[in-house]
């Protein structure tokens, strides 16, 4: 098998080079702590969460034919 040139060579492991590069430089700027005010805490709607339980229940009642 025939060598590849040297220009072809130094090119490769150039595009190698910056790519792991521009990943180091990913993962690190996920590692790092947001920016900016925290996000504001919202509780989940009790009440649709109760009628959403209910229905389902209804429903799988309905799918073993205990309720008629």
């Amino acid at each position: 098998m025939k060598q590849p040139k040297p220009e072809i060579m130094a090119a490769i492991s150039a595009a190698i080079q910056e790519y792991l590069l521009e990943e180091e430089a990913i993962m690190a700027a996920a590692a790092a702590p947001p920016v900016g005010p925290p996000a504001a805490v919202t509780f989940p709607n009790l009440w649709g969460l109760s009628g959403r339980q209910a229905a389902m229940q209804m429903r799988q009642l309905v799918q073993r034919r205990s309720f008629r």
